[in-house]
């Protein structure tokens, strides 16, 4: 189901319930990355906590604690550049825009670079606000056996140990698993899904296709766009692509990219009555404000504490 069919059916299936409900004594804190995606040509307003609701598939809506806007003494990220070395056609142009980015982001972010090489992990540049460091480790793809690119974005989420409560990656890759199963359910995507809804992580993901694409097998070409969509889509980013081919610019993407960073919130809401920590809940969130489109994870780690003061 694409993302506009799930919207719809959540719309559809969810109830319409009274928003004035009580804490239950059984509720516990939880949080969640919101991010203002599109906001159609104007600067979107400051949210208060009040034009969001927050709701699950099964109770009424939560009780939303706190909103707290990601910038000034609170804008600080971790970003991690993730690079896929099977993404290797005509990528050169492509990473002098993806330098230009890294150069461009504000002082309060520190950007890592990492690796997928014949599908395993090299952490080049742990995340630090030097950018000279950043770029020297910066190198284009220079190809390498494909194998799931999922494994060891799981596998970086693994081992980041963060300095800031915001995270996201940013993966350059053509998103093809060899190995995943002939259906729409790739497992080990399922598992780099977890592991980032448990961390808080957000990944947006610029689709690069292998120097050898033209010749590739078109529907695993496809199979690898729906699932960077997939994990995108579902830790609240979003992916990028047009077409089979390598885009003509990437400088559009990563300008959107770098409009949502800075338009985030940490959201803190009580977790449903009844749900334990230690525990991801499906949820959506909406808000009351309209021409503006909110980017959640679907799920959320009910960890049991709050991250900021009331």
């Amino acid at each position: 189901m694409n993302k506009i069919g799930r919207i719809a059916w959540m719309l559809f299936a969810f109830p319409l319930l009274n928003p004035a409900q009580t804490p239950s004594s059984a509720s516990v804190p939880a949080h969640i990355l919101v991010t203002i995606g599109h906001h159609y040509g104007h600067e979107p307003q400051v949210l208060t906590r009040d034009d969001l609701t927050v709701i699950t598939p099964r109770y009424e809506p939560l009780v939303v604690t706190n909103l707290v806007p990601l910038r000034g003494e609170r804008a600080g990220l971790d970003l991690y550049v993730l690079v896929d070395n099977c993404s290797s056609c005509e990528a050169g142009t492509k990473f002098q825009e993806l330098s230009r980015f890294i150069g461009s982001q504000p002082s309060t972010t520190a950007v890592g670079v990492a690796y997928i090489d014949n599908g395993q992990l090299k952490v080049a540049e742990t995340p630090t606000p030097d950018r000279a460091r950043v770029l020297k480790a910066l190198n284009a793809p220079a190809g390498s056996k494909p194998a799931s690119p999922y494994d060891a974005l799981r596998d970086l989420i693994a081992t980041w140990r963060p300095a800031s409560s915001r995270r996201a990656v940013l993966m350059v890759t053509n998103g093809i698993n060899p190995a995943a199963p002939g259906n729409a359910l790739d497992p080990s995507a399922e598992a780099a899904i977890e592991a980032a809804q448990r961390a808080g992580v957000i990944v947006y993901a610029i689709y690069h296709p292998s120097a050898d694409y033209f010749t590739s097998d078109t529907s695993k070409i496809y199979e690898g766009q729906v699932q960077i969509a997939h994990v995108a889509h579902d830790t609240g980013g979003e992916a990028y692509f047009m077409g089979f081919g390598p885009l003509p610019s990437i400088a559009p993407f990563l300008a959107d990219i770098a409009d949502h960073l800075s338009n985030q919130y940490l959201l803190e809401f009580l977790a449903a009555p009844g749900e334990e920590s230690g525990a991801l809940q499906e949820l959506t969130v909406k808000s009351r404000i309209a021409d503006i489109e909110l980017m959640t994870p679907e799920r959320a780690w009910v960890s049991g504490s709050a991250l900021t003061d009331k």
